[in-house]
């Protein structure tokens, strides 16, 4: 099968010189990109046989169809465990008989080339895309720990949900208008924000005439341009880091940027920075809620830049998106609760003065701007029985205020 795999040599050291702002890497440092860099969509008639049930015998392709037919997000294939699946926010066990050593060490190396092997080998982590034609596109992550080896798969979907099914606010669609600035889709890890990005992505294609272009690592949904030209560019395979990519992009004709992970002050600053420049970028973090998310850009710059900073993201900010999935209430899905900001005067004027403890106050009184406060989110998927009270509760940020609730409606 075809498989896209990041680069396994070492990083490459970024210096920069004293009459450019260009990057320069230092010869005796520069790693290597892999000669093919053309990945495959994962479209096509599936040549895999679908089984009615997995055991330890399977191919791996055979247990990736099979949790693709079963509506899986994620499996577990660990050493002394049985083969797990997350389906609905919980994990459940596939099978009977639990994995040794040798049997993951089948699995790894069913997905992994000659190259890929010897460098997890040396290394002891590789992530990389694993494409089956037919059945998609997943991302895995392999890693050594005790007392053996290790597989995390991801299931890419193969098709995106069209807006209006995806259950995002209204408000997130306005949001894919504007002609610069930043928006940001945040909330943990594994809470979706990379469909997400990719669903308002595709909105963008289909509505505007634009250049985009997008930095991921790994790239998951492979776009069709529709209205848009549209170029993807994944780290490790056509590219060496994400500031790299960033700088690159802004002498590439853009007017919209896709950043599928701000995880670091240099790839914020050089994300904030295009923003404030003329270019509409989306990104995602790994922050909680609105507030939390500002703070982190700021705290991303030198303390004597704050109060610049601040100016500048008052300017250049025009929403946030976080996120959280929740398992529903008769445990056959998960849906998704959001917390919406609208950047709006109020907004910016406490981005500006560093007030950012008060935005949940303006974004609770902010619905005509299409302003959701996270908590109201929850109350309305209670209010249609979607989510259990136990499940709201534990995630709501006003516990007080949800305890008025309790009475009859709600009880524990």
């Amino acid at each position: 099968m075809d498989h896209d795999v990041q680069n396994e040599d070492m990083p490459a050291e970024i210096v920069t010189s004293h009459s450019s702002d260009v990057p320069i890497l230092k010869k005796s440092a520069i790693k290597k990109l892999p000669s093919v860099f053309i990945g495959k969509t994962g479209l096509g008639e599936c040549l895999v046989s679908a089984v009615e049930s997995i055991s330890l015998n399977n191919s791996i392709d055979e247990i990736l169809v099979f949790a693709r037919n079963n509506q899986a997000t994620d499996i577990h294939i660990s050493v002394n465990n049985p083969i797990f699946f997350r389906k609905y926010g919980a994990l459940f066990s596939q099978t009977e008989q639990t994995l040794k050593n040798n049997d993951v060490k089948r699995f790894i190396e069913e997905m992994l080339d000659e190259q890929q092997l010897r460098g997890f080998y040396a290394y002891g982590d590789l992530e990389l895309v694993y494409v089956i034609t037919g059945a998609g596109r997943f991302r895995v992550t392999v890693g050594k720990k005790t007392p053996g080896w290790d597989i995390t798969i991801r299931l890419i979907p193969i098709q995106l949900l069209p807006f209006e099914d995806s259950g995002m606010p209204e408000s997130c669609r306005e949001l894919t208008k504007w002609s610069q600035g930043m928006v940001l889709v945040t909330g943990p890890i594994g809470c979706g924000k990379t469909t997400t990005l990719s669903i308002l992505t595709e909105l963008i294609n289909q509505t505007r005439t634009e250049h985009i272009i997008t930095i991921e690592n790994p790239i998951e949904v492979v776009f069709k341009p529709k209205k848009c030209q549209i170029t993807q560019r994944e780290i490790n395979k056509h590219t060496l880091s994400q500031d790299n990519a960033l700088r690159a992009a802004l002498r590439q004709d853009p007017d919209i940027l896709i950043v599928s992970e701000l995880r670091d002050n240099a790839s914020i600053q050089l994300a904030a920075t295009a923003a404030e420049t003329g270019h509409l970028v989306l990104g995602t973090m790994n922050t909680n809620d609105a507030a939390q998310t500002i703070l982190r850009i700021v705290n991303s710059f030198s303390v004597e830049d704050r109060s610049l900073v601040q100016n500048m993201i008052s300017e250049s900010l025009r929403g946030i998106i976080c996120q959280q999935l929740i398992p529903t209430k008769d445990g056959t899905g998960i849906v998704t609760a959001y917390e919406v900001l609208v950047v709006n005067s109020a907004i910016s004027n406490l981005i500006r003065k560093g007030n950012v403890d008060q935005i949940l106050r303006v974004i609770s009184t902010g619905a005509a701007e299409g302003m959701i406060p996270f908590d109201l989110s929850l109350m309305n998927l209670l209010d249609k029985n979607i989510i259990s009270w136990e499940e709201a509760y534990a995630r709501c940020t006003n516990k007080r205020e949800f305890e008025k609730r309790r009475g009859g409606l709600y009880p524990f």
